[in-house]
């Protein structure tokens, strides 16, 4: 069982490495300070396997259909394109703002949607829980097809954790990158605009190639 666990960790890094995924942990990620980065990253991958165990389960329990399963990758692909949209929305209505400000004799830049900045985390670790549970509906089929190749093993929690374990390397790591980028290229509001809307323009052309697909 333990090469199971070894496999369904694999499928979980390969799942993660999908453009969508990249692109939601980017359009989260850009801006944040490092612990928001590394609880969204967390965030959006406990929600991706919570929600492909409960859809998986149905699955196996009640024999839903492949056709039924298909509308998983249009709601993925919508949820990309939607955040896309919105952060164009925020861009071209300047709603996007940096705040420099000295703490501890070191300049700190706060970027943030909005009139107001707030250090609170708990907004967007629910928007990044609630988008990896709508985007994990779209994984449900991959997740079957590689269970299939362990003789039927049913779906536990313990399946779960090793494909989040997964998941959760690749998201970390790739928000260290865009961690990396905020510090070093986030430092003026005209470059933190044209940022989020290149987010938002790619957002937009990944989730529609998806639907087109």
């Amino acid at each position: 069982m333990e090469i199971g666990y070894l496999l369904i960790f694999w499928y979980g890094v390969l799942h993660a490495f999908g453009p969508d995924h990249l692109t939601a942990i980017a359009d989260f990620s850009i801006g944040k300070s490092m612990k928001k980065t590394l609880m969204i990253t967390l965030m959006f991958a406990f929600g991706h396997g919570l929600m492909l165990f409960v859809f998986a389960k149905l699955m196996q329990m009640y024999l839903i259909p492949e056709d039924i399963t298909a509308y998983g990758d249009v709601i993925s692909s919508s949820v990309i394109i939607a955040m896309g949209l919105y952060l164009l929305f925020m861009v071209f209505t300047q709603r996007i703002q940096l705040n420099k400000h000295i703490h501890e004799n070191q300049e700190h830049i706060h970027i943030y949607f909005g009139k107001s900045h707030t250090h609170s985390n708990r907004a967007a670790s629910a928007s990044a829980l609630s988008m990896g549970a709508l985007m994990g509906i779209g994984g449900v089929r991959g997740m079957l097809v590689t269970l299939g190749m362990l003789n039927g093993v049913p779906v536990e929690w313990t399946i779960v954790f090793s494909f989040v374990a997964g998941v959760s390397l690749v998201f970390v790591s790739f928000g260290v990158l865009i961690l990396y980028f905020n510090r070093r290229l986030l430092t003026n509001l005209t470059t933190v605009r044209r940022t989020f809307m290149i987010a938002g323009v790619v957002s937009v052309a990944v989730g529609t190639n998806m639907l087109l697909a």
